[in-house]
């Protein structure tokens, strides 16, 4: 078979060796018929018919000996070819199978018999006939190639890593590890650093330096060394475990996590590296790492480690559960019961039971006990069931089946009695116990209460709470409360949870008197326990007791723990909270305040710190109380880095919602103005305006500043009343009612800054009717009767009709007439009173008007004509305004004493003392 091998070898073509294969078999059958083949022809046909790789003689006594691994030639390729050749190799490729070290023993039987030459012949003969019948087909060869071609890859993926070290470099490395070898370390480490120099990506020399600097005890450059050379051969994956080790020795654990990563890069199943790196994740808190890790371990374990698959199951679950991973926990031990449920422990179901009952899903936690623990539950109708269930075909009886299984499901409360072996344990029973009570079946718990019961308290303390505070949960109070009180009766679980389940059930049962007697005690037993301080509170509150529950409402912490502590401080503030609400539902105002600012103080306290504003106590009154005073600037700021202090602030104090917090401020300011506390409300108002939650919301900024307008206005702090007024009239300056409130702040603070915020504002709002009668009553008191009149008459112009107008204007002719130096005086007060009696024309006859009207006559010297409109205007009722006292627009003390002042200066004292006795007496 010359041509096969040519072919293989690529010397000659398909097309070529198909040719030449047609030849030979021609040739043969030309021999077959001279009959002149010869025995030595016979020999050299089985020669070309068996490769040379898998020779084999005729009569199968000859074998030869050779390493496929060397030859490159698999078992695989070896079947290839007998399958081409026929059988003669099935010997070979047997002895292939059973040889562990992959090689082939060609063994030597025998040699041929020369002196038997019939047998020879007749087997010389067979042999033709087996070579007609195996002939090589192109199917074959192409097999035959492909099979070589997939030996080839796998090889390929098998092999070594090529090292990268440079042949010239080679003789080098071989020479440094002869002098490492035999002790000359120091030349070793010199020709290490050249080979370094020159070829820096091989690890050959890295790794050689490792070993010489861990044999020197120079550990840190060993492990050192060892990782550059173990990233620039990564695929060694039991040196990265020995780094690994070296990495621990020095207690770098994260170094030792990254090593063992690397190794399972590579070696993916390996158990024994995936279990170290989950426990070196757990000793540096990465839990969810550690758990993926024991995950993959749980994946690769084969089903004969059962045991030790339970166990890492187990401790798994475990894990999930104390850091609060439910539904993974579950999870694990949903696998573990499904895959080995023969090696299923009553520890097992315990754990299980308990993770299903602590999620809430009582029907699986009482499928489990039943599946697993040999419990029976004897259900009502069983027998009639199964009878009717004779007579179903297959299809109807799979139907009953689903709709039976359905019915269990939604009817648990006709199970009547359940059977549990003797050999379960008590933790078992009683979670037993817990998923009946949670599916409503009480029917049959009589027997295993009463069991329960018999057992003493002090030993099974924990088992009595779980089956009462199942009782509790559905509702059945008076099943629980026997059992919560042997346990307040015993010695071991005489504690302060126990003791609050006790009061809960109580209080549930309506025992007020009885259930604050357990409140009580668990309060003296844990005085940091914030429920039972307020229902203890709410308790006394409902018996008649409110000064009581008060004093359960106490704080609990001090200054510098509520300062350290988020958690005590959210706790703090909870009970603040109610007891704010209870002393304004006793109507104690002042320590509802001080309750009140010490919530908000602690909400506030960088921003009162900017607004210099502090909490102090107070005893001018006898009393101890809280009250807010203005700081002195010279002091220093207490809270270097305000911005850490706002987060801390706002952790602390998250337990109440921002819109909780702007109601408890909106209350607290109004208590404090109705018991004029304005001064107080003014500076809770400014520490307000440098919180940033508050300030940044435009709606409750404004209304705070309405808020500080109001205060400051009420503690007659105009100035600061003006600095609000001013602003607000900046933002809105069309709004009437600003501008009233302005005139108020003005009039009162005797303050003239007002002139120049006038004048500039009028600048930016030209058209504005209030800036025209503002400005002018400025001009006007300031003696500038021109300007005062140029003002007026815009608003007049703009407003003709409007009575005031008139009367401003009116009046202010008369102020120019009055001058001394005036040059039209006559003109001026005929201008004056045109304008005057068109203000008496739009606002009628009225006590207003016509007292302005005197008012006049009486400043131009007219007293006859004043004292006319002075007596008429007396005669005359005030107006009625809406939102006004008639005292406050009665104007008839002012006309009286104006009129007495002209009786004085004409002589006519008794007139003027009747005047002013009439009208003038408090």
């Amino acid at each position: 078979m010359s041509e096969l091998n040519d072919y293989l070898e690529g010397k000659i073509t398909f097309e070529e060796f198909e040719r030449r294969r047609e030849e030979r078999k021609a040739n043969n059958v030309n021999k077959e018929q001279k009959g002149d083949v010869s025995d030595e022809d016979e020999t050299a046909d089985q020669e070309d018919a068996v490769p040379s790789t898998s020779k084999k003689c005729a009569r199968g006594t000859r074998k030869c000996q050779a390493e496929t691994t060397e030859e490159g030639v698999s078992p695989s390729v070896q079947r290839a070819f007998a399958s081409m050749m026929g059988d003669g190799l099935e010997e070979c490729v047997e002895e292939d199978e059973e040889d562990e070290d992959g090689k082939i023993d060609w063994r030597v039987i025998g040699e041929d018999d020369d002196d038997d030459d019939d047998d020879d012949a007749e087997e010389g003969e067979e042999d033709e006939e087996d070579n007609d019948s195996n002939e090589v087909t192109p199917g074959d060869v192409f097999a035959l190639e492909m099979e070589l071609n997939r030996e080839n890859k796998k090889m390929m993926k098998e092999r070594r890593p090529r090292s990268k070290l440079p042949r010239a470099l080679r003789g080098l490395m071989g020479e440094a590890n002869i002098r490492y070898a035999r002790g000359d370390k120091e030349d070793a480490i010199l020709m290490c650093m050249e080979i370094i120099r020159q070829a820096p990506v091989a690890y050959e020399p890295f790794s050689t330096l490792a070993m010489i600097y861990e044999d020197q005890g120079d550990m840190e450059k060993a492990l050192q060394f060892g990782l550059i050379a173990a990233h620039l051969n990564p695929s060694d994956c039991e040196e990265w475990v020995k780094l690994a080790d070296m990495s621990l020795e020095q207690d770098n654990i994260k170094q030792a996590i990254i090593c063992y990563t690397k190794a399972i890069k590579y070696d993916s199943s390996n158990v024994q590296y995936l279990w170290e790196r989950s426990s070196l994740y757990e000793q540096v808190g990465e839990h969810k790492q550690a758990m993926d890790g024991y995950r993959r371990i749980l994946s690769l374990l084969p089903p004969s480690d059962g045991e030790q698959f339970m166990q890492l199951s187990r401790d798994m679950a475990k894990s999930y559960y104390e850091s609060s991973e439910l539904p993974s926990a579950i999870g694990v031990m949903e696998e573990a019961l499904d895959r080995h449920p023969e090696l299923v422990t009553h520890e097992c179901v315990n754990m299980a039971a308990e993770l299903f009952i602590a999620n809430h899903q009582h029907d699986k936690a009482l499928e489990a006990l039943v599946k697993f623990c040999g419990i029976v539950l004897k259900r009502q109708e069983k027998e009639e069931t199964e009878m009717e269930k004779g007579d179903l075909t297959p299809a109807q009886e799979t139907e009953g089946e689903e709709e039976k299984k359905e019915i269990s499901e939604e009817e648990k409360g006709k199970i009547l009695e359940v059977v549990i072996p003797d050999n379960v344990p008590v933790d078992i029973r009683v979670k037993m116990m817990v998923c009946l009570i949670h599916q409503q079946v009480f029917k049959p718990l009589d027997p295993m209460l009463t069991s329960l019961m018999e057992q003493s308290p002090e030993e099974l303390g924990d088992l009595y709470l779980d089956v009462a505070e199942a009782f509790m949960e559905e509702g059945e109070y008076n099943s629980a409360l026997p059992l919560l009180s042997a346990l307040v009766c015993s010695e071991r679980y005489n504690l302060a949870v126990v003791w609050l389940r006790h009061a809960e059930c109580l209080k549930a049962l309506g025992h007020l008197e009885v259930a604050v007697k357990s409140y009580s005690k668990v309060v003296e037993m844990a005085p940091l326990h914030l429920d039972a301080r307020l229902a203890l509170s709410t308790l006394q509150q409902q018996l008649g007791r409110p000064n009581m529950a008060l004093a359960a409402l106490e704080p609990m912490y001090d200054a510098e723990t509520l300062a350290q502590d988020s958690s005590a401080a959210q706790q703090e503030l909870k009970l603040l909270l109610h007891r704010s609400t209870l002393l304004h539902a006793q109507g104690r105002t002042d320590d509802y305040i001080d309750t009140v600012l010490t919530m908000l103080s602690m909400l506030l306290k960088v921003a009162m710190v900017r607004a210099q504003v502090c909490v102090v106590s107070d005893t001018s009154s006898g009393v101890k109380h809280l009250k807010l005073i203005k700081e002195s600037r010279n002091k220093p700021t207490e809270i270097d880095d305000q911005e850490a202090a706002y987060l801390d602030v706002t952790g602390k104090t998250s337990v109440l919602s921002r819109d909780d917090w702007w109601k408890l401020l909106l209350h607290c300011l109004a208590v404090m103005c109705e018991v004029k506390r304005f001064a107080e409300a003014e500076l809770l108002v400014d520490s307000t305006l440098e919180y940033y939650s508050f300030y940044d919301d435009r709606v409750k900024r404004k209304e705070l500043e309405y808020l500080g307008l109001s205060a400051a206005f009420l503690d007659h702090n105009f100035r600061k009343a003006y600095d609000y007024i001013r602003l607000m009239l900046m933002d809105n300056v069309e709004r009437t009612q600003l501008w009233n409130v302005f005139n108020q702040v003005t009039l009162h603070s005797q303050d003239a800054r007002h002139h120049r915020f006038c004048l500039r504002l009028m600048l930016k709002h030209p058209d504005n009717h209030a800036l025209y009668l503002l400005n002018g009553h400025t001009s006007l008191v300031s003696g500038t009767f021109k300007h005062a009149l140029g003002q007026y008459m815009q608003a007049f112009r703009n407003q003709p009709d409007h009575p005031l107008h008139s009367l401003v204007v009116g009046l202010t002719f008369f102020h120019m007439a009055c001058q001394r130096f005036v040059m039209k005086r006559h003109p001026l007060v005929v201008q004056g009173f045109s304008f005057l009696w068109r203000y008496v024309d739009l606002r009628g006859h009225c006590q207003e008007s016509l007292y302005n009207l005197g008012r006049a006559l009486h400043q131009l010297g007219l007293s006859h004509l004043a004292i006319h409109y002075y007596e008429k205007a007396l005669t005359l009722p005030p107006l009625k305004l809406e939102g006004i006292d008639d005292d406050q627009v009665d104007l008839r003390r002012e006309i009286a004493y104006n009129l007495s002042l002209i009786y004085q200066s004409s002589g006519n004292k008794e007139m003027a003392r009747h005047v002013i006795y009439t009208y003038c007496t408090v």
